[in-house]
């Protein structure tokens, strides 16, 4: 099968030129202007922009958490994702305490395979390091999963200590891996959350109360001198906070190789979304949570800046019905996490683009590119260039686009972003070379979605 894509404006990280793409193989086979290669099928893109699919690097499908399990599971999530332009994901395989790495990894697979309409990869998330785990660390790298991710968050759940962070950084390093962390301090919330409830605070609101900017930065602070100690790579997922940013800022100007995502709702939303009547300040309880509004100018600086390197979505659905309201009455019960993936490219772009904060290569760099680079994908992913696997967006810079819950196609009864308002969309997706989705609607085979082994680390 091979496909010509004519006329369309290509846009890379660093490169916008107009010419058409002809995919064979699941790959792009050549570029060049005015091709007169046949072709099976032929898609005009006049006017249109060509983006190499972006990647999502952060998200939680069909994840047990607070006495439940996320709303999305494999096949609504990559559905999802690919309705809004995103061709692979990495999800987390998180390991149970008591058992090995490799036991997440094959929990996971389990839960992905034969059901993702998008290509996929998996972080491991340690939660109880033993000399057996940390050994089964460099066969991991080799294996094709080099990103490991621990938490200094949720005590008593996946929080882990000091001497742990320090030994993962050091393994991974040595086999080539990448650490992610989620950066709070754990400890400092328990003893906020405590406080707040005794004194009867129970509300949405308290939940990011609880969770002061302060936590984020003093871990931030505290993971980045680890990482320094260990001469070790290291990433900050989901920052959302000015004063965290600024230490990642210093570390970058100090030569230290720390990379830090943010996600829209830190853009897009703010701390006054948890007052929302009827309890509807829980659809937006989240972990690190929503900031002051202002904060955000921050955070759009340091994509401008190259101190932020990626936008991922952070997504974890739960239901405001059923899910949500099992902390009606005590905030700490809340389940965190809100709905994304789909969104994702659409707002970034609105709002970067649009918005005056960066141009279209930055832009493709910063939901594609980087991220495909950081986490082992580049060049087979992220790019456009022959040879590259043809994971591609037809996006339409003129199309407008109200969101809404009651057309998403994420499994979740409540958009975080209803009612906004923007141009520019996706129209046509192709996953190595097939269409998937077309003006909106699903067009791929049912588990299109292949697993793909990554790289070692390499500093970008």
């Amino acid at each position: 099968m091979r496909t010509l894509i004519k006329n369309g404006i290509i846009i890379t990280a660093s490169d916008t030129y107009k010419a058409d793409l002809l995919i064979e193989n699941e790959r792009i086979k050549a570029i060049e202007a005015n091709s007169g290669a046949k072709a099976d099928s032929i898609v005009d893109a006049t006017g249109k922009y060509i983006f190499p699919g972006a990647i999502d690097v952060h998200t939680h499908f069909d994840m047990p958490f607070g006495g439940t399990v996320s709303a999305d599971d494999f096949t609504t999530g990559t559905t999802a994702a690919a309705a809004g332009g995103t061709t692979t994901i990495i999800d987390y395989a998180i390991q149970t305490p008591g058992k090995s790495l490799q036991d997440a990894l094959e929990t996971w697979h389990r839960k992905a395979e034969g059901k993702c309409a998008v290509d996929y990869g998996f972080h491991v998330a340690v939660t109880d390091l033993n000399d057996d785990t940390i050994a089964e660390i460099p066969d991991l790298v080799a294996g094709g999963y080099p990103s490991f991710k621990v938490f200094m968050a949720y005590k008593n759940v996946f929080q882990v200590d000091d001497a742990t962070l320090l030994k993962v950084l050091k393994k991974a390093s040595e086999a080539g891996g990448l650490v992610l962390v989620h950066a709070e301090n754990g400890d400092v919330i328990d003893v906020l959350t405590g406080e707040m409830l005794s004194a009867g605070h129970t509300e949405p609101v308290y939940h990011a109360l609880s969770r002061p900017p302060q936590a984020e930065e003093e871990a931030v602070n505290r993971f980045i001198t680890m990482a320094d100690l260990s001469s070790a790579p290291a990433y900050i997922v989901h920052l959302s906070d000015a004063g965290a940013l600024g230490r990642v800022a210093e570390a970058r100007l100090r030569g230290l190789p720390i990379y830090a995502e943010t996600c829209p709702q830190y853009l897009f939303l703010d701390l006054q979304c948890y007052y929302e009547a009827d309890f509807g300040g829980a659809k937006y309880v989240m972990s690190p949570p929503l900031r002051e509004s202002g904060n955000e100018e921050c955070l759009w600086d340091g994509l401008a800046s190259g101190n932020l390197q990626v936008v991922a979505s952070d997504h974890c659905s739960f239901n405001f019905k059923e899910q949500k309201e099992m902390g009606r009455n005590d905030f700490s019960k809340i389940p965190n996490g809100a709905p994304g993936v789909e969104t994702r490219v659409q707002l970034l772009y609105a709002g970067g683009v649009n918005g005056g904060h960066f141009n279209l290569n930055r832009f493709v760099d910063l939901v594609s590119t980087a991220p495909a680079r950081l986490f082992g994908l580049y060049p087979r992913k992220g790019t456009i260039a022959v040879g590259s696997d043809a994971d591609l967006v037809i996006f339409d810079p003129d199309a407008e686009f109200t969101i809404s819950a009651k057309t998403q196609h994420q499994n979740v009864d409540y958009n975080p972003y209803e009612g906004f308002s923007g141009q520019g969309t996706p129209i046509y997706v192709f996953s190595r070379g097939s269409m998937i989705f077309d003006h909106g609607k699903y067009c791929g085979a049912g588990g299109h979605g292949r697993f793909v082994k990554r790289k070692p680390f390499a500093k970008v």
